[in-house]
């Protein structure tokens, strides 16, 4: 049997994760919210039967909502989240979760690892926000459950777990 058949037929006996196909995929959503266009990019992890926030993710630390390469946050026009403004820019994405409030960050540093967190100097915001209990979301997801003419949520939703992140966009005619 030649080397590259005995490879192959070891591969096709091996788990996914053992054959080169990462557990977490690369996911991309983009969202148009008036004149404004929201894209998010993140490296998808997966429960697997793992108990997610408070164990694998401890409550009050800074995690990277993602794996691998940094979660990025991309707008093409200035917005506000939760009220605060956010320039246009591409920025990644950390979170501080606690049972009953998290603190999301926005920095500087898009073009990142997941880890160490690039520190409170490359801080462009933080807010903080309320999260609410979900169906079971097998793959960690972002998505728009809510879009309007000029606002939007964006929902960071995994486990049993939702984090509803409002956003509100300036369409030039308030």
């Amino acid at each position: 049997m030649t080397r590259s058949l005995t490879m192959l037929l070891a591969a096709m006996t091996l788990p996914a994760g053992a054959q080169g196909i990462p557990f977490s995929q690369h996911g991309i959503v983009s969202q148009r919210v008036g004149l404004t266009t929201i894209t998010i990019e993140a490296n998808r992890p997966v429960a697997r039967g793992r108990t997610l926030f408070g164990d694998l993710i401890p409550w009050g630390s800074i995690w990277h909502p993602g794996a691998d390469s940094a979660t990025t946050f991309t707008t093409d026009r200035s917005i506000a989240v939760e009220g605060q403004t956010l320039p246009a820019g591409r920025y990644s994405v950390w979170t501080i979760p606690t049972e009953s409030r998290w603190t999301v960050i926005f920095s500087r540093q898009a073009n990142v690892y997941h880890t160490p967190y690039p520190g409170e100097a490359h801080d462009i915001l933080r807010v903080t926000v309320a999260p609410t209990p979900g169906s079971h979301m097998e793959t960690m997801a972002f998505y728009f459950p809510v879009v309007q003419r000029d606002r939007a949520v964006l929902m960071l939703h995994w486990g049993t777990v939702a984090v509803p992140i409002a956003l509100a966009v300036d369409n030039g005619d308030n």
